[in-house]
């Protein structure tokens, strides 16, 4: 029998309908009948087929190592490959080059502040020579005004409040129900994290600066930020960026390899 037929198989014999088979494995059940027709264009790669064969086999109660094994027979066995070769940073990293200080240039300021601070002193010195003949005579009149005015009193300034800034940290909560690769980055394309996160586990994070979230099965995963749950819309490989005040923006493109599921 093959795979498709011994899954099938072990569908009817647990009772159970495509429908309710695409509720527990969270699978659509168009990719389920392709499935069980031996058509697998639909999964959207080895890696993600190997997950499906894997997650319906455990519901219809069916051994899935003999399928997987099958699988790689009929299509090759998985290649190890790192998390950097499946999924390439959002942003490209720009290396400024450096650029030679232009010494002409810089002997040209250096001779211009030079100068004017020569002219600045000379016409500050003539300026307080030419005063001082005058300054005896201004102090008297000046100071009978002040002895004569009432005394000022200092005006009070009000200290002005500012309320605090609300926190620009934002959390990332991922339940995965079935194994999903996770690949977090920063805005400067900096690794946060990189790994399968496996089915039936967690991970949380808190970033206070923006982040690109890539996730291999999206429909496989239940995924909050700062407590509301998000919906990519789609099965395929999909890229989250999360920016300032919790904007998300979605993005989609499949890896063309990965690794096994198993």
């Amino acid at each position: 029998m093959s795979i498709g037929d011994t899954l099938a198989d072990a569908r009817r014999q647990s009772g159970l309908t495509v429908t309710q088979v695409s509720q527990r494995t969270r699978i659509r059940e168009t990719i389920i009948r392709g499935i069980e027709q031996d058509d697998f264009s639909a999964c959207g790669g080895d890696f993600y087929t190997r997950g499906h064969i894997r997650s319906i086999a455990s519901v219809v109660h069916a051994d899935p190592e003999p399928l997987i094994r099958e699988y790689d027979e009929a299509h090759g066995a998985p290649e190890a490959i790192r998390a950097a070769d499946v999924f390439e940073p959002a942003t490209p990293l720009r290396i400024k080059e450096r650029r030679s200080l232009n010494w002409s240039v810089a002997m040209i300021l250096a001779l211009l502040v030079v100068v004017g601070y020569g002219v600045y002193h000379l016409v500050s010195s003539s300026s307080s020579s030419h005063n001082t003949g005058h300054s005896t005579a201004a102090v008297l009149p000046t100071a009978t005004q002040h002895s004569a005015s009432p005394t000022a009193r200092p005006t009070p300034t009000a200290t002005a409040t500012h309320p605090a800034t609300a926190s620009s940290q934002v959390v990332i909560q991922l339940s995965a129900v079935e194994d999903c690769w996770v690949f977090l980055t920063d805005n400067q394309g900096n690794t946060i994290f990189s790994g399968v996160v496996p089915a039936g586990s967690s991970q949380t994070w808190k970033e206070s600066h923006p982040v690109d979230l890539r996730l291999g099965n999206p429909g496989g995963v239940v995924l909050t930020i700062n407590g509301k749950k998000q919906s990519p819309g789609t099965t395929q490989p999909v890229t989250l960026s999360i920016g300032p005040a919790q904007k998300v923006s979605t993005s989609t493109g499949a890896p063309t390899t990965g690794p096994s599921a198993g």
